[in-house]
């Protein structure tokens, strides 16, 4: 409906403006009669700024020459000559004969006023018996257009493109990059032999990361073309951390926008970047840079898109090559053979013509076209000069006609070497227009699903020679996959030549290594630099945040990523490991030992001095606090940690208890066996000592038993002694269940001592002062130290000690008590008698009266 509508105004308008559209559709145009046409848009003059009250219309011929709409036009008339004079190997339409009829759109309003005359030509009797709808009714098999090569710009194409694409009538732009037009819902019918503007801001954007210009000006011009392209730049730069420092739209040069362009430099300055990326026509382009020169701007990279990084339009303007380095996007260039000896025929014959009667009934050779109107003449007589740039586009309108005729050819069946005579609806020559695919001078042509072709950019940089411009290919991007290949020693950087470093184009310095990003401002190209504390780390995803390592990790300050932390444990094969290991087994070869010996003398006055089968028990209390030693090596086990602490307790207050006992016995036997006689005959005639030593082992026992229950210990990582390192070690080791065994043994030891010094000046056969004392003194020494360097330390080493300090508590009473003994037992078995004994008894009591 809403197209119906379209239709209808656009009708009312041809008719209003009739007499105009016939002076731009004949008066201007070209034809030439075949049996299909092809309609050619072409920009023949320039009309920019004659106008700014949109739709009106000003006539072509009052504006200035266009020069590369002229080649352009050149260049389709030389393709369907070419196609109709079978200069090919292989003629693609034979019995075939093209047409075309030529337009001059040097404006968006002559764009859609030449759209509505092919419409008009095409539905002129809508009437005809057996059409439906909308389907033209009158197709002369000799005259039928059936395809439109053109318009030259984005701005000028889409209304065209919608008309068209109503009726499904084929249109070929060669110019037209706006990535809107690819949106097949819009413009079912539109395809374009250029890459798509989608293909262009990625490859900007990929030459902006590849010279890391991070901070940057970006300018459009003021039409479809520049802001479609200003808006997709805009919305991706962010995702690549580019940051746009100013944006700005170029107007039309105008008395009105003077001073408009003139704000438009002093914001680029004020801003200082120093890569500006101009997203413009070259039409609107060229009345921008004046201003640009005139503020003496230079030093500066400018990106330039397709439409004027090659354009002579834009390297001619006075003093352009004070402004910087030019580096730009390109359509990949393609030489027409015979194209120049084609253009200059034509030059020829326009001059031998002498008025436009002349020139409208002769012909150009063989086949040639009549030129149709005075103006063209006269372009022709200018003979143009022709550039890379007009080659290149001119190109592009070469691959449409061709396109065409590939088309017509799979239409018409022409694959048995004489084509169908048939009619050819636009329609259907839409469908064959997306399946054509072939090679043209060694370039791919086809189509994708949104009309566009595969092909990707040349990356060209401007080479002056003092006022001598030229182009250079730098590089290449293409599209699929995404590839940007650049030879920087072929770029001369502003006018020191390619010897001058890239220059940069950065708000901020890039932060040191593990230095986070703290934004200045909305921009998040100016920062400042701050170092990660440690324990965490910077993750380039997110350099603005400094991330906490793991658990198991560590990291240093300014650090960029997590190390694992070094596991702390006293490993079985560690040298220091190997040591301790052997003194164990010694302590317990001694322990085992000396408890032979023991037994092998246990009725013998020593070894009851000593306590007789106590001495066993002891012994065998001392082999077990060794034994617990081995809980200490290697990873921590749940059965290790509930057994290390309350065995060693355990057997070493067993220990104690017994040395304690037995001290006693003795000082009640000399000191106080007179002053309490019942109460100690009855304790020891009632198993007062075995009792005692039972009751004193059977509480530290039921301490710990508590102690393990509530709070059992369980295999543990200490993370936080160490930043870099993990202690391997067993829970609880601090807590108050442990403070109660150790002041419930620290007692037992006070007891020990005290009983023992109490009986300092016995017979030396029962005086154990000096032995119990060295060895409660190692013992009490070797602990203290080690919880001292405990609550500095977690290393290996200090596991060692803690083991280290068992054997010794060990040696320090197998040593101090049971050597002594076993030293009279085994070398002085005179001193191991009863006589000996009872001299020396009788001796300490006369010493005593």
């Amino acid at each position: 409906m809403s197209n119906a509508v379209f239709l209808f105004l656009g009708w009312i308008l041809l008719e209003s403006v009739d007499g105009d559209l016939d002076y731009i559709s004949h008066g201007q145009g070209m034809q030439l009669q075949g049996n299909f046409s092809i309609a050619g848009l072409f920009p023949l003059h320039y009309t920019d700024g004659l106008t700014s009250n949109l739709p009106a219309l000003v006539p072509c011929n009052v504006g200035t020459p266009n020069k590369h709409g002229f080649h352009l036009m050149q260049a389709m008339r030389f393709a369907v000559e070419e196609i109709n004079n079978s200069t090919r190997p292989q003629s693609l339409l034979p019995g075939v004969k093209l047409g075309y009829q030529m337009y001059d759109i040097c404006s968006a309003p002559a764009s859609v006023l030449a759209t509505l005359d092919l419409l008009e030509h095409l539905y002129q009797n809508p009437s005809t018996p057996g059409t439906e709808g909308n389907t033209p009714s009158n197709y002369d098999n000799s005259q039928t257009t059936v395809v439109v090569i053109g318009p030259d710009s984005s701005s000028n194409t889409f209304t065209p493109a919608a008309l068209l694409g109503a009726f499904l009538v084929p249109e070929i732009s060669y110019e037209a990059s706006n990535q809107m037009l690819s949106d097949k819902f819009l413009y079912p019918a539109f395809f374009r032999t250029i890459p798509s503007d989608k293909n262009q801001v990625t490859a900007i954007i990929q030459l902006l990361i590849y010279f890391n210009w991070t901070w940057i000006a970006l300018l459009a011009s003021d039409n479809d073309y520049g802001l479609e392209g200003m808006q997709s730049l805009y919305q991706q730069a962010p995702n690549y951390g580019i940051c746009i420092a100013y944006q700005g739209i170029i107007p039309s040069l105008t008395d009105n926008t003077v001073q408009t362009m003139r704000n438009m430099v002093d914001g680029i300055l004020k801003t200082k970047v120093n890569t500006i990326v101009v997203f413009s026509s070259k039409s609107k382009l060229r009345g921008f840079f004046p201003f640009v020169i005139e503020q003496n701007v230079t030093n500066k990279v400018w990106i330039g898109t397709e439409d004027w990084s090659a354009a002579t339009l834009i390297s001619g303007i006075p003093g352009i090559h004070t402004i910087g380095t030019v580096i730009g996007m390109s359509i990949k260039y393609s030489l027409i053979p015979g194209f120049d000896e084609f253009e200059k025929k034509v030059f020829l014959a326009s001059m031998q013509q002498s008025d436009t009667q002349n020139i409208s009934n002769s012909t150009m050779g063989q086949g040639n076209i009549c030129l149709q109107s005075t103006d063209l003449f006269s372009l022709a007589r200018k003979n143009f000069s022709m550039d890379t740039y007009d080659m290149t586009s001119a190109f592009s309108v070469y691959k449409a006609v061709y396109a065409v005729a590939h088309a017509l050819h799979q239409a018409l069946d022409c694959d048995s070497g004489e084509c169908q005579k048939r009619s050819v609806y636009p329609w259907q020559l839409l469908s064959w227009l997306k399946q054509v695919d072939f090679s043209l001078d060694n370039t791919s042509v086809y189509f994708d699903s949104n009309g566009d072709p595969p092909t990707g950019y040349d990356i060209v940089s401007w080479v002056w020679r003092g006022t001598d411009w030229s182009v250079r290919v730098v590089g290449s991007f293409n599209p699929n996959p995404t590839m940007l290949t650049v030879n920087d020693d072929q770029i001369e950087w502003y006018d020191t030549g390619n010897s001058k470093p890239v220059p940069e184009s950065i708000c901020s310095p890039p932060c040191p290594k593990g230095y986070k990003k703290l934004l200045l401002g909305a921009h998040r190209c100016c920062f400042d630099c701050q170092a990660c504390p440690a324990a965490t780390f910077l993750n380039i995803s997110d350099p603005t945040t400094c991330q906490h390592c793991l658990p198991e990790q560590w990291a240093p300050p300014s650090s960029d990523q997590c190390l694992k932390r070094t596991v702390l444990l006293l490993a079985w094969d560690a040298p220091l490991s190997i040591a301790l290991l052997f003194f164990l087994v010694a302590c317990l070869l001694m322990t085992s030992g000396s408890a032979i010996i023991l037994m092998l003398n246990l009725n013998t006055p020593v070894a009851k001095s000593a306590g007789g089968r106590t001495c066993l028990l002891m012994l065998a209390a001392l082999s077990a606090a060794a034994m617990s030693s081995l809980c200490y090596f290697g990873k921590p086990s749940p059965l290790a940690c509930i057994l290390k602490y309350p065995l060693f307790i355990f057997s070493f207050s067993v220990c104690l208890a017994c040395i304690t006992v037995r001290a006693l016995q003795v000082v009640c036997i000399f000191k106080f066996a007179s002053k309490l006689p019942p109460v100690y005959d009855k304790w020891a005639k009632k198993h007062g000592p075995e009792f005692t030593i039972f009751l004193v082992s059977v509480t530290i026992l039921f301490i710990s038993g508590v102690r393990v229950a509530l709070n059992p210990p369980k295999p543990s990582q200490d993370l936080l002694f160490y930043e870099d390192s993990i202690v391997l070690e067993c829970s609880n080791t601090l807590s108050p269940g442990a403070g109660v065994e150790l002041a419930y043994v620290s007692l037992l030891s006070v007891l020990c001592f005290s009983f023992s010094y109490m009986g300092k000046d016995l017979p030396a056969n029962y005086n154990e002062a000096k032995c119990v004392t060295f060895s409660l003194m190692v013992y009490m020494i070797s602990w203290m130290s080690f919880f001292t360097l405990y609550l500095v330390s977690r290393s290996p080493f200090t596991m060692a000690a803690n083991v280290f300090a068992i054997l010794l508590s060990v040696l320090a009473f197998l040593g101090g008590y049971f050597f002594p003994k076993i030293y009279i037992i085994v070398l002085k078995p005179q001193m191991n008698t009863t006589a000996h004994f009872q001299n020396c008894i009788q001796m300490y009591t006369m010493s005593k009266q």
